[in-house]
């Protein structure tokens, strides 16, 4: 067996030899669930690698067997990534399943051959707005992850008296249940009386966080929709329930963001790419707009 370097390597990156990748990675990289998910399945004996019950820490290469509940999974994942945007509506969860009942944004999701979308955070039942979602998994998980610190922009109706002061000490930072909390920026966005409008900008995506930030000035959020994730903005005449594709040049820019080494996207249609160029138009100009602020 080889020494190891003095610099530790990442106990979740591929094997540099023939011991294949760890298990756990290999399903999630291809959308089947997260790292914790699929150790769960591995621990309840649904999984099996060339006829044998899977084991915590088991690697996998390209050329074995593995089932899930049975079913044949192809290890090698599409050479292709797929991302969407979603502009999600009010009242639609963000899980797969809902024990209430209630409509979830997977329903309105084109359908895949294999894999699965995973959804790039969340946004809870109250809020609209922009909603990425994925086949690569490690792209998902990058995005996600406090060490990127992607931008998410909210629009957010505020009912209450909203001073210089009080969006100075939201700057700043103030406590929350569960930590330190702030707002890296706040722009007003019109209104007038106890109803007005901001745009504010949060770098983690922390359950409710928008909400509970100005709950804890004494105002309430009526209103909350997210307009930006990142460099992708939520295009102005997209309606609420409908996705588009991202193409290859704004795929790029996603993988920028997370700090990852380019993918091919899937190929988009001709008459798909004139439909995104439409509904972006806007969306650029938006963007133009927040960096010049």
């Amino acid at each position: 067996m080889a020494k190891r370097a003095s610099a530790q390597p990442d106990p979740e990156a591929p094997s540099a030899g023939h011991n294949g990748e760890k298990l756990q990675k290999a399903l999630a990289n291809l959308g089947l669930g997260s790292r914790r998910e699929v150790e769960r399945w591995i621990q309840d004996g649904r999984i099996t690698v060339d006829g044998t019950l899977a084991s915590i820490g088991d690697r996998v290469q390209v050329d074995q067997t593995v089932r899930l509940d049975g079913k044949t999974v192809a290890l090698e994942s599409s050479s292709h990534v797929r991302v969407l945007l979603y502009h999600k509506p009010l009242r639609e969860v963000c899980s797969r399943n809902d024990p209430e009942g209630r409509k979830t944004v997977f329903e309105s999701l084109p359908r895949l051959k294999q894999g699965r979308w995973i959804s790039v955070g969340r946004l809870d039942f109250n809020t609209s707005g922009v909603l990425l979602f994925t086949t690569d998994g490690a792209l998902a998980n990058a995005l996600m992850h406090p060490s990127t610190a992607v931008e998410r922009e909210y629009l957010v109706r505020v009912m209450g008296q909203v001073d210089e002061a009080m969006t100075d000490r939201l700057k700043s930072g103030v406590q929350l249940d569960d930590g330190p909390a702030r707002f890296s920026d706040i722009q007003e966005g019109g209104g007038d009386g106890i109803n007005r409008f901001f745009y504010v900008v949060l770098l983690e995506g922390r359950n409710r966080e928008v909400r509970r930030l100005w709950e804890s000035q004494g105002v309430t959020v009526s209103r909350l929709k997210r307009v930006r994730y990142g460099e992708v903005f939520l295009p102005s005449k997209l309606k609420r329930g409908q996705w588009l594709e991202l193409p290859q040049r704004d795929v790029d820019v996603v993988y920028q963001m997370a700090d990852l080494p380019p993918r091919e996207a899937a190929s988009v249609s001709k008459k798909e790419r004139e439909r995104r160029d439409r509904l972006s138009q806007k969306g650029q100009q938006r963007a133009n707009r927040s960096r010049r602020r």
